[in-house]
């Protein structure tokens, strides 16, 4: 089957991993794929209008055509700001000395 893709869906939340390897269409976009996944409905809570995703760690759109083993994340917020963490750190540290 020439025109079918190997492509793996991935979200993780806390306490949640969710790894799904799949067969796709040529021309299948992440948006397709996301919703055949099946994770939207394990998650009802993953908003893709608001969460970025992504292929291999690099954000794409939800209409981005996927290539042979693409692994597309759906990214979640971050809990914490990680300038602001770098700074608690480092005022940490300073009062330590």
């Amino acid at each position: 089957m020439a025109d079918m893709l190997q492509v793996t869906v991935c979200y993780a939340s806390a306490g949640f991993e969710f790894l799904h390897p799949m067969q796709v269409r040529s021309g299948t976009t992440i948006g397709e794929a996301i919703e055949l996944s099946g994770v939207l409905q394990a998650h009802p809570d993953i908003n893709l209008s608001t969460q970025p995703v992504g292929i291999y760690a690099k954000k794409k759109t939800l209409d981005t055509v996927l290539r042979e083993r693409d692994r597309i994340e759906i990214y979640r917020p971050l809990v914490a700001d990680p300038k602001e963490s770098r700074r608690k750190r480092a005022a940490k540290r300073e009062g330590a000395a």
